[in-house]
C-alpha cells in the first residue's frame, strides 16, 4: 500500500460501515439480547422469551407477542437509521427505548438475521433474512401475532470478534442478566430465559400497584433477603420523582452488581448516580462494600439526553446537581428513619456460621450472603443535609440522657462474666433487656421472642457518631477543658497539618495548638467524648490529614473528624459495665438512626430469634 493511496479520500462500502457500527452496538451476545428484548417491549408485547445457544454464539432467539410488521416494515426495519420511534423527529423527546434504528442492521451485519412478524388482525406472517449484510426478499410465514427474531452464529462475519468473548457460561449470564434489568424495569411484563437444557429465568406479570409490583419483581430477582429488609424509597423534586427501594447497609455485596438504576424506564450504569449512592452510604458502610438497591428516576423527556451513547447505558441531566442531591437526600432519610433496624441476613449469617462449625443443624437455614467485611478504614461522608438534631422517642429521653454521661467506673478484668439475672420479664423494647455482659465486650439481651448480642464499642461508637453530627449542626458543640493540657508527641510535619486545620478541630470541640516543632498541646475535647484516648485521637487525626487532598469540603473533613473521635471516645471492649448501664445503651440505640451498623459499617447487634436457636440444638 502506498503513501499516495492512504491519503485517497473514499466512501466505505455499505456491509464495512454497518460491522463498524456493530462493533458499537453490538459488542457481546448480551448486547444483542439487550437490543431485541428491547424492540419487543417497544412494540407493546405483553410475554418475551428468550433462548440461547453457546451462550447466544449459535442462537439468540427472542420471540414476542407484541404489534408485529407487515412485509413493506420488515424490509425498512432492517435498513439502518429506520425507525418507526421518532414521529417527530425529535431526539429532545425520546420516550421509548430504542430510537437509533441501529440495532438490527448492525446484528445482521456479523450473523445470520431470520425475522418473522405478523401484525395484528393480518391473516397471515411474512418473514426475511440477512446474512452478513445481504438481504433476501420477505417470504409469507406461518406465526402467530408477534414477532419472531433468530440470531445465528453471531461474529461469523468478524471472526476476530469471537476471540474477545468468554466463556459459554459467563455470556449466558451476562444475557440473564441484561433480562433481568429490563424485567424490574417492566414489571407488568413477562419474560422467560432459557438454554439448550433448561430454563434459566421465568418472571411472571407482577400485579397490584407499580410500587409494589417492582418490589416483588426486584425480590423474584434478588430473593427473599432484599424484600425482607428493604426500604421504600418516595421523593420528589421540582418535576424529577424517585422511587424503588434500597436495602438496609448491613445487607450489602462485594460489588456493585446488585445496583439496578433506571431512568425513564431504562436501565442504565451512569457515574452521576452510582456516586450519589456511594454518598448517600458512605456513612454506613465500608468504601469495600456495596449496598442493594433498586431506584426508579422519572423526569421529563427533555430534561435527560439519552442520545450520549451507542448502547444508551449512559445519560446525561440537565440540572445533574438536583438529581444527585434527590438521590442522596431519599436514601439517607429512609436509612436515618429505620433507626436501629439490622438487616435479618445478619441473624442468618450467624446461624450459618453455627451450623457449619457444629457440622449442620437439620433444616438450618443458608447463608444469605457473604461474610460482611470488617472494615477498619477512612470514614468521609457527607452527611450534612440529613435531618436537624436526634429526639429520642418518648420515655427514652431519661435512658439515653443518662447514657450520655461517660461511663465512671471501669472494673475491666480480662475474663469473662455475666451479671445476675435480673427477675423481670424482658420489657417490651425492640432490643429488648439486657441479662448478661460476656468477655467485657458484648451485651446479651432477651427480647419477648428471642435474644439480642450487642457489641458494645461499635454500638456506642454510631450513638456517639451521630450526637456529634447533631451538634454539629446545630452548632452547640462543647468543648471540655482539661485539667491538665495533655503533650503529644508527633513528627514536624504532623505538626504542620493538624496546625493548618486547627479552625476546623476546633468547631468539633477539639482545642489544641502547636507546641514547639515536634509537639502539640490538647487543652480540650468535645465534652460528649468523657475520658477518651487523647494521644491516640491526635495521632490518628494527623496520619488521616496526610491523606486528605486540600480541595475536599470542608463538610467531608469534619464528618472524618468526627468518625475518629466517636470511635476513640466510645466505651472499649473490655469495660466492664453493670446492667443499668447496658440497658441505657441499649434504649439509646434504640432512639438513634443508623444505629444498627457502626461507623465502618459492621453490625452492632446479632439478633436470633427463639425458633432459630431450638433450630440449633434440634428441638423443632
Amino acid at each position: 500500500m502506498t503513501i499516495d493511496s492512504l491519503r485517497t479520500i473514499r466512501r466505505l462500502p455499505p456491509t464495512l460501515v454497518n460491522q463498524i457500527a456493530a462493533g458499537e452496538v453490538i459488542e457481546r451476545p448480551a448486547a444483542a439480547v439487550k437490543e431485541l428484548v428491547e424492540n419487543a417491549i417497544d412494540a407493546g408485547a405483553r410475554r418475551i422469551d428468550v433462548a440461547l445457544r453457546d451462550g447466544g454464539r449459535s442462537l439468540i432467539s427472542v420471540v414476542d407477542d407484541g404489534a408485529g410488521m407487515d412485509p413493506e416494515e420488515l424490509v425498512l426495519a432492517i435498513e439502518r437509521h429506520a425507525t418507526s420511534k421518532l414521529p417527530d423527529d425529535d431526539l429532545v423527546r425520546i420516550s421509548t427505548l430504542g430510537f437509533r434504528g441501529e440495532a438490527l442492521p448492525s446484528i445482521g451485519a456479523v450473523s445470520r438475521l431470520f425475522i418473522a412478524s405478523r401484525p395484528r388482525h393480518a391473516a397471515e406472517g411474512w418473514s426475511l433474512s440477512v446474512e452478513g449484510g445481504a438481504v433476501a426478499a420477505p417470504v409469507p410465514a406461518a406465526l402467530n401475532q408477534g414477532t419472531r427474531v433468530e440470531v445465528r452464529d453471531l461474529f461469523y462475519a468478524t471472526p476476530a470478534r469471537l476471540k474477545f468473548l468468554k466463556g459459554e457460561r459467563a455470556e449466558t449470564q451476562a444475557a440473564v442478566d441484561m433480562v433481568e434489568r429490563l424485567a424490574m424495569a417492566h414489571p407488568t411484563l413477562s419474560f422467560s430465559v432459557s438454554d439448550a437444557s433448561r430454563t434459566l429465568l421465568r418472571l411472571e406479570a407482577a400485579q397490584g400497584e407499580l410500587f409494589d409490583a417492582r418490589l416483588a419483581r426486584v425480590g423474584a430477582v434478588l430473593g427473599g433477603a432484599f424484600a425482607e429488609n428493604a426500604l421504600p424509597i418516595e421523593a420528589q423534586r421540582e418535576s424529577v420523582r424517585l422511587t424503588g427501594h434500597a436495602a438496609l447497609p448491613t445487607l450489602n455485596r462485594g460489588t456493585a452488581q446488585a445496583q439496578y438504576l433506571f431512568v425513564n424506564g431504562r436501565p442504565v450504569r451512569d457515574r452521576l448516580l452510582l456516586g450519589a449512592i456511594r454518598g448517600a452510604y458512605a456513612d454506613v458502610l465500608p468504601r469495600d462494600r456495596h449496598p442493594v438497591l433498586a431506584l426508579y428516576l422519572e423526569l421529563p423527556p427533555e430534561e435527560v439526553d439519552v442520545n450520549v451513547h451507542p448502547t444508551k447505558a449512559e445519560v446525561r441531566f440537565r440540572d445533574p446537581a438536583l438529581v444527585r442531591g434527590l438521590i442522596v437526600s431519599a436514601l439517607r432519610h429512609a436509612i436515618a428513619a429505620a433507626g436501629h433496624r439490622a438487616s435479618t441476613s445478619v441473624g442468618a449469617d450467624t446461624l450459618a456460621a453455627f451450623a457449619t462449625q457444629g457440622g449442620g443443624a437439620p433444616g438450618g437455614p443458608a447463608p444469605m450472603q457473604a461474610p460482611l467485611s470488617r472494615f477498619s478504614g477512612q470514614v468521609s461522608p457527607s452527611w450534612f443535609q440529613t435531618r436537624g438534631p436526634v429526639r429520642p422517642p418518648a420515655g427514652l429521653a431519661e435512658a439515653a440522657a443518662a447514657w450520655q454521661a461517660p461511663i465512671a467506673a471501669d472494673l475491666a478484668r480480662p475474663s469473662a462474666r455475666a451479671e445476675a439475672a435480673v427477675e423481670e420479664p424482658a420489657p417490651d423494647h425492640p432490643l429488648g433487656a439486657a441479662r448478661a455482659q460476656v468477655h467485657a465486650t458484648y451485651i446479651v439481651a432477651q427480647t419477648g421472642d428471642g435474644l439480642v448480642i450487642v457489641d458494645q464499642h461499635a454500638a456506642h461508637e454510631r450513638i456517639v457518631y451521630e450526637r456529634m453530627k447533631a451538634e454539629l449542626l446545630s452548632g452547640t458543640v462543647k468543648s471540655q477543658g482539661l485539667l491538665l493540657p495533655v503533650v503529644v508527641e508527633l513528627n514536624e510535619a504532623s505538626v504542620d497539618r493538624l496546625a493548618a486545620r486547627q479552625a476546623e478541630l476546633a468547631e468539633l470541640g477539639l482545642e489544641l495548638e502547636p507546641f514547639g516543632p515536634g509537639a502539640v498541646v490538647v487543652r480540650g475535647v468535645p465534652a460528649l467524648l468523657g475520658q477518651s484516648d487523647v494521644p491516640g485521637l491526635v495521632q490518628d487525626l494527623a496520619d488521616a490529614l496526610a491523606e486528605w487532598d486540600d480541595a475536599r469540603p470542608l463538610t467531608e473533613r469534619l464528618a472524618h473528624v468526627c468518625a475518629t473521635m466517636a470511635c476513640h471516645g466510645s466505651v472499649r471492649a473490655g469495660r466492664r459495665l453493670n446492667a443499668a448501664e447496658m440497658d441505657a445503651l441499649l434504649r439509646s440505640m434504640e432512639a438513634t438512626p443508623n444505629a444498627g451498623q457502626c461507623n465502618h459499617g459492621r453490625p452492632t447487634y446479632v439478633e436470633l430469634k427463639l425458633s432459630d436457636i431450638e433450630k440449633l440444638f434440634q428441638r423443632r
